[in-house]
């Protein structure tokens, strides 16, 4: 049971918001567009006693359609207004916010984060430990972005000989150098785990396939992300129906609601859950719901620093059964693997040494 200080200093005392911008090692491609550097926000909460949550806005504007400047005008406004606010009354917080902010998850989630980090400084335990009783170490793999075939095989190279032994592979700009690639990122790293993503690129058709194609040179991928657009129903479930690969909706699945169709229209094997898309509260709904029916779990991230990324992390890390794990952007920005605590250079989370909320603090990004 969370225990408090006896103490009126509960109440939110004021929020700030603040440009989050960092270089990448290199520009992070998939086939909707790419990251040329992070250009997220950082949404902070004080409470009354001084303790202070941090969260992180992390735009997608090729995905997701949300901008730097719509969300931080959302963020503004809503912060003003949860001047005063309790944040322990965080369930009815949350349920205004997906109605305010339904096209703006981001801003959302950025909130959400904020208020989980203050809440549980305050109550004194990790994040983690609002969602279970934590979990082995996470190991997340590494994404292969779109490129030509030697930065494929380079960067493959790099990451294997690092430690890395599951790789998610961005596919969907050029067919057949998208069936090169993968065959290059598998004969370099050997036995490991290969996932695709093609980030809604294909018809149902395409995918299936480009899925027989790799068969037939001796490469079965573990999984495949959101092969079809998201509105593509149809196509989802024909490529889940017919594949022996297990498919994964990602941009498909935002809400509690869509998660509910894929369970009751079996349109895939697999969810991916954002805190960008759902938000914490809503993510831990979703994660539920996919595991009472049956279905595997991916925790991921859209292009985050290590604030937002550890913070899934927890989530993940709280739950327990999610059996993959992409949290990988971090390795993709100029060094943030170093300033990260509870992530080492083979990708592996280890977050039982957080003593307070997420454990990363601004001074860390």
């Amino acid at each position: 049971m969370l225990k408090y200080p006896t103490m009126n200093t509960n109440s939110i005392k004021k929020t700030a918001v603040s440009i989050l911008k960092a270089p990448l090692m290199q520009p992070f491609r998939i086939a909707l567009g790419e990251h040329e550097e992070l250009e997220n926000l950082l949404f902070t909460i004080e409470l009354e006693d001084g303790t202070k949550g941090y969260g992180e806005a992390a735009i997608a504007t090729h995905i997701t359609g949300e901008t730097v400047e719509a969300t931080k005008k959302s963020l503004l406004a809503i912060g003003r207004e949860m001047t005063g606010e309790d944040p322990r009354e965080y369930l009815g917080i949350s349920a205004s916010l997906h109605k305010r902010l339904s096209d703006n998850k981001a801003a959302l989630a950025a909130i959400e984060i904020a208020l989980f980090d203050a809440l549980s400084k305050r109550a004194k335990m990790p994040l983690w430990r609002f969602f279970g009783d934590g979990a082995a170490n996470l190991a997340t793999d590494i994404t292969i972005v779109i490129g030509d075939l030697a930065e494929t095989e380079e960067t493959a190279k790099k990451f294997y000989k690092q430690g890395f032994r599951s790789f998610k592979v961005k596919i969907g700009k050029e067919f057949d150098l998208d069936i090169e690639r993968v065959l290059a990122v598998k004969k370099v790293s050997k036995d490991s785990k290969i996932i695709l993503d093609a980030n809604q690129a294909y018809s149902a058709g395409e995918a299936l396939d480009f899925l027989k194609k790799l068969e037939r040179s001796g490469v079965k991928p573990v999984l495949i992300e959101q092969p079809v657009h998201k509105d593509d129903w149809e196509g989802l479930k024909k490529v889940t129906r017919l594949s022996s690969v297990p498919v994964c909706a990602d941009e498909s699945c935002r809400t509690i609601a869509d998660c509910m169709r894929i369970i009751e229209e079996k349109a895939a094997n697999a969810i991916n859950i954002k805190l960008m898309k759902s938000g914490l509260l809503q993510a831990r709904e979703i994660a539920i719901l996919s595991r009472a029916a049956g279905l595997e779990l991916m925790i991921g991230s859209m292009m985050e620093s290590s604030l937002a990324a550890t913070a899934a992390a927890h989530l993940a890390f709280g739950l327990g059964f999610f059996k993959y794990v992409d949290l990988d952007t971090p390795f993709f920005i100029k060094g943030a693997v170093a300033k990260n605590p509870y992530l080492d250079s083979r990708g592996v989370y280890d977050l039982n040494e957080v003593k307070r909320g997420i454990g990363i603090s601004p001074n860390q990004l």
